[in-house]
C-alpha cells in the first residue's frame, strides 16, 4: 500500500497514530500529534512547525541511510511542506478580489505573491514558456512579454501559426511560463495549460502598431494566432527561498 503522511508535519501515518475528528472517528490526513477532537493542536505557521520538526532530526536519520544535518533536513522540508494540505490551503490565493489583508494573516510572506507576478509580467521584456513533445521532453523557448493578462491566472502572447511551440500545444496543451528578474534575483514560474487562438476576436485583443514586422498579412495573417496560458499553480524563489503556491 502507498505510505501516507501526515499533512500537517510529515510524519508516516499508520493506524495507531492517525488523528481524530470531532466525533471521534479516525481523520485519515493528519496525526494525533498535529490533530484530535476536530482541531489542529499547535497554532502555528508553516516556518514554525518546520523549525518543531527539526528537533527530531536524530530519529529521522535512523531510518536513512546516509545521515543529514539539520540544517539540510530543514532545506529539505522547505519544499516539502508547501506541497501539504494544511499548508498548501493556507497558500493558496484567489482571484483578484482575494484581501491582501487575509493572505498576510495566513501567512504574511504570501501577500507579496500577486503583485510581483503582476509586476514581473507587466515590465519584463521577455518572458520564457515551455512545452512538451512527443516524447515527453520539455522545449522551451524566449518569448516577448504577455501583450494581456488577466489578473495573474491567464496571459496572452502572440505568435506564429506554424511554429513548433504551437504544435506542441496543440498534441499537448500542458505548459509553463517562466518569468526572471536578473537584477531582482527573483524567478517566477507559472503551470497551467496553453490554448492556441486564430479567432479574429483574439487576435484583434493583443494586436499591436508595428506587429506588421512579423506578420506582414496585418492582424488577419494566417501566420498570426494567440496564446492564451491559464495557470493552475506556481512557485517562485526570492530571498534565497522557494515558495510554492496554488491559483
Amino acid at each position: 500500500m502507498e505510505q501516507k503522511f501526515c499533512q500537517s508535519c510529515g510524519m508516516p501515518l499508520t493506524d495507531h497514530v492517525l488523528g481524530t475528528n470531532a466525533d471521534g472517528s479516525k481523520n485519515e490526513d493528519y496525526c494525533i500529534y498535529c490533530y484530535k477532537d476536530g482541531k489542529f493542536l499547535q497554532d502555528c505557521t508553516m516556518e514554525e512547525m518546520i523549525e518543531h520538526c527539526a528537533q527530531f532530526v536524530d530519529e529521522v536519520n535512523k531510518g536513512l541511510p546516509q545521515p543529514i544535518t539539520k540544517e539540510e533536513y530543514i532545506g529539505q522540508m522547505k519544499v516539502y511542506f508547501p506541497k501539504l494540505k494544511r499548508w498548501r490551503k493556507a497558500m493558496t490565493l484567489g482571484g483578484d478580489d482575494c484581501q491582501s489583508e487575509e493572505l498576510s494573516i495566513v501567512n504574511p510572506q504570501l501577500s507579496i505573491v500577486k503583485p510581483l507576478i503582476a509586476q514581473m509580467a507587466d515590465t519584463l521584456s521577455v518572458a520564457y514558456i515551455s512545452s512538451v513533445d512527443d516524447e515527453g521532453f520539455p522545449w522551451t523557448k524566449a518569448m516577448l512579454a504577455p501583450r494581456v493578462r488577466e489578473g495573474i491566472k491567464v496571459f496572452y502572447f502572440t505568435t506564429n501559426t506554424f511554429s513548433l511551440r504551437v504544435a506542441h500545444y496543440k498534441a499537448n496543451p500542458k505548459a509553463s511560463v517562466y518569468f526572471c528578474d536578473e537584477k531582482g534575483f527573483k524567478g517566477m514560474m507559472l503551470r497551467g495549460t496553453m490554448e492556441v487562438l486564430t479567432d479574429a476576436k483574439s487576435k484583434e485583443m493583443i494586436w499591436r502598431e508595428g506587429d506588421e514586422q512579423y506578420y506582414p498579412g496585418g492582424v488577419t495573417d494566417s501566420n498570426y494566432c494567440v496564446l492564451k496560458f491559464t495557470a493552475t499553480d506556481g512557485r517562485f524563489y526570492s530571498d534565497f527561498y522557494p515558495r510554492s503556491f496554488v491559483l
